[in-house]
């Protein structure tokens, strides 16, 4: 058993294993189960009411789940002695005692878990704050708190490491500092977990996914197979010469698409194969682009049934002159 528990420890992962949270008899989390694994950004996906703050929040102990199980480094995290040690997280960049500098924060946080003081002064000069060390917290703006908080979660030096929508209030060279930092920490064996809403960002971040869905797991996978799972990829293919190419394709068993302005879309074959076709027939092409979907479309096409509120995009009604203008 204890060479059990040992191994865990060095792998340094988070386990959830049937974790179940109920409020009343709402179901936030409902019996998830998957592994957060050290040396890739793991992205944690969800519409609003997913359930996934709930999950974060039971990871660190701040909740009690109903039912299932979280480890951290095969513990439990109020087992942990020194839990910045072990796991840094940025869950609610407020959450911080307005009257106090930056510094005094963190020297706080770091007298609670043991961590030598100098450290203090690393982790505000890797988050930028350096020069406003000793100005008080409620002065910051949202994103020097959010840099406040990552400096929090990087305080122990952990191996694991949580942050909820880390980008929140960043201007453009502070997400791209983020995004670098966070695989770093991955690329030096760490395991990093990030939740985000913002799917252009994830995408250039996360390795790997895990989707939930009013509490249910709906995805656990690598970024490329998710998107190739949950979207349509396609070559899009014009040419001066579409009646001979059509003949040719088809010829192929290639099944082809006709959409407008004389674009031809392929599925279930590569660009190169139509490519090397066109050539054989000294055909004409003036585009050969294959056609892959995004994140943002992929993970709508998943999450569509899971969406807790649907908004409308039809027009709203016009005002004239004080009064909506509506048909009775």
């Amino acid at each position: 058993m204890a060479r059990a528990q040992t191994a865990s420890y060095r792998v340094r992962m988070i386990e959830l294993e049937g974790l179940t949270k109920r409020y009343g008899e709402k179901v936030a989390v409902n019996h998830l189960t998957f592994t957060v694994r050290p040396g890739i950004v793991t992205g944690f996906l969800g519409p609003n009411g997913a359930g996934k703050s709930t999950t974060m929040r039971m990871m660190l102990g701040l909740d009690r789940p109903t039912a299932g199980d979280v480890r951290i480094d095969g513990q439990h995290y109020d087992h942990l002695k020194d839990p910045l040690k072990y796991i840094g997280a940025l869950l609610d960049a407020k959450a911080m005692h307005g009257g106090r500098s930056a510094f005094n924060h963190l020297l706080c946080l770091a007298q609670s878990n043991g961590i030598p003081k100098a450290r203090v002064d690393e982790v505000l000069d890797t988050v930028g704050l350096t020069s406003v060390a000793r100005k008080k917290a409620k002065g910051f703006s949202l994103g020097m708190g959010q840099r406040l908080g990552i400096a929090g979660a990087l305080l122990g030096d952990p191996r694991i490491l949580m942050f909820d929508e880390p980008v929140n209030g960043l201007d453009p060279e502070g997400i791209h500092w983020i995004r670098n930092l966070m695989k770093s920490l991955a690329g030096q064996g760490r395991t990093v977990f990030v939740s985000s809403h913002l799917m252009s960002e994830m995408a250039l971040t996360a390795e790997h996914l895990v989707v939930i869905g009013q509490g249910r797991l709906l995805a656990d996978t690598s970024m490329a197979d998710f998107i190739a799972q949950n979207s349509r990829s396609y070559v899009r293919i014009r040419s001066p010469q579409r009646e001979r190419l059509l003949d040719v394709l088809h010829e192929a068993g290639i099944t082809v698409v006709e959409s407008g302005s004389g674009t031809l879309e392929v599925d279930g074959a590569k660009s190169e194969q139509i490519g090397e076709l066109a050539a054989q027939h000294q055909l004409v092409l003036h585009e050969l682009s294959p056609q892959q979907a995004s994140l943002e479309d992929a993970f709508m096409q998943l999450t569509a049934e899971s969406v807790e509120y649907h908004a409308h995009t039809d027009a709203p009604p016009q005002q004239w002159g004080g009064g909506w203008n509506k048909e009775t």
